[in-house]
């Protein structure tokens, strides 16, 4: 069997048992889990394995999990599972969680069958919440105290535990029943007169925490609201369950910005540049094709109007002016309204407000561009008509582009949506339609 083995060409051996090419120290010394996880990513696989094996296991759990999502997997299936599973153990919680959720069924109950008893129930109990909510992106490694413990008693407990938790700065009391009462940090402990009891300093805090089900949006808001290094997670009976830390935020937002960037061109939210172009064809194909119908609904306007276009060419010359003025004013209100509606509790009464923000500063937009083409117009052409109507129609068509920029996210949101999910397609094609209605209809009335 052996000798068999020998014969078969280099590919064709697990990944980690070809030839390894010899790494220089540069690579050897990377300072931060970051800068070797940006490192391994720009590595071919097999350059990937051979780093991660030169590594100390918790250096290499940290790189690991520093990487994008989908290196991140490629790489861990090229692991042995053995190696693979040593280095989920020494990652955190969450981190471990995360690059779970990112394999297959059938690879992730193999690892978890290889980790000790304790780390894989702590990671099934993390896997049966949503990716979404605060459970799904929640650190568990968190220092608990009793609240009846004196200052002294629990700076000597933290000092024995602090070690192998990720969350140290801050202590989180509870009761004989488990529940959350208060939150206290290192600093409060070590000023605090020798003898306190925990309940004292505590006495008049207000407590502020989130449930498990919380939305992980609605949690990355209240940290930045509160400006919290951590939010504790706690059940519906108020049993603490863990924390999300500010480490988090950050790639929550990171990660809900490219969500709605994408998401309002009609790109897949979590697609990467190293996504499979299958997944990334199915994801944009049924936008594409909803774009297409759109599209069809301004040509089959511009067709109603083609005798005028025939009778007065200068008109499909101006078509264009008026559906891009239009787009670009409705993009600004559609980037305004989806940050709010991403960054701030939702207030249908102070949204509503907005959309009517958006419409005042449309008209006016509308009312200045719409004098200096007119100017424009008049010069270019000498027909005092035709750039009345230019004008009229561009305005108008600045006007409903704000409102409907605005608008959108909105009704999206209120149809249960998510308000950026191809918003830009929508926009385009009421901006287009109404503007090239309003021109040729205008130039009808007015000029034929």
């Amino acid at each position: 069997m052996s000798e068999e083995r020998d014969r078969l060409p280099e590919q064709a051996l697990p990944v980690e048992e070809q030839v390894e090419r010899p790494l220089d120290e540069e690579q050897l010394e990377l300072a931060h889990p970051a800068d070797a996880a940006e490192h391994i990513e720009a590595l071919d696989i097999k350059d990937q394995v051979a780093f991660i094996k030169q590594l100390p296991l918790e250096d290499a759990a940290e790189s690991i999990a520093e990487m994008d999502s989908h290196d991140q997997a490629m790489l861990v299936r090229s692991l042995s599972l053995g190696l693979a599973a040593r280095i989920i153990e020494h990652m955190s919680p969450d981190d471990a969680t995360d690059l779970l959720n990112n394999l297959d069924e059938d690879l992730r109950r193999t690892l978890l069958s290889k980790l000790t008893a304790e780390d894989r129930a702590s990671l099934r109990t993390l896997l049966t919440f949503d990716p979404d909510t605060a459970g799904g992106v929640m650190n568990t490694e968190v220092v608990v105290l009793n609240q009846d413990l004196n200052v002294d008693q629990a700076i000597a407990k933290m000092r024995g535990e602090v070690e192998d938790k990720e969350i140290p700065y801050y202590a989180y009391l509870v009761n004989e029943d488990k529940e959350l009462v208060g939150v206290t940090s290192l600093r409060d402990l070590l000023v605090a007169r020798r003898g306190t009891c925990l309940k004292e300093l505590i006495k008049s805090q207000n407590l502020i925490f989130v449930t498990y089900n919380e939305d992980k949006e609605e949690v990355a808001r209240l940290i930045s609201h509160y400006n919290f290094l951590a939010l504790p997670v706690v059940d519906f009976g108020r049993r603490l369950l863990g924390v999300v830390t500010v480490d988090d935020v950050i790639d929550i937002i990171h990660e809900e910005a490219s969500e709605d960037m994408q998401a309002m061109v009609g790109a897949g939210p979590d697609e990467t540049a190293d996504s499979p172009w299958l997944y990334s064809v199915r994801k944009r194909l049924p936008w594409l094709m909803l774009n297409m119908i759109n599209s069809a609904v301004s040509a089959w306007v511009v067709h109603l109007f083609e005798g005028n276009i025939a009778q007065m060419a200068i008109l499909a010359v101006l078509m264009p002016i008026v559906a891009n003025q239009a787009g670009n004013t409705g993009q600004q209100a559609l980037a305004i309204m989806i940050r709010q509606l991403a960054t701030e509790r939702f207030d249908r009464k102070r949204s509503w407000l907005a959309v009517l923000r958006e419409a005042r500063i449309g008209l006016l937009n509308g009312l200045l561009i719409a004098a200096l083409v007119f100017g424009v117009v008049f010069l270019a052409t000498r027909m005092p008509l035709l750039a009345m109507v230019m004008s009229a129609a561009l305005g108008l068509d600045m006007l409903i582009g704000a409102l409907a920029g605005a608008s959108i996210p909105l009704v999206l949101r209120a149809l249960g949506r998510d308000p950026a999910q191809a918003s830009s397609i929508f926009l385009t094609t009421i901006t287009d339609s109404m503007g090239f209605l309003l021109l040729l209809g205008m130039a009808q009335v007015v000029l034929l």
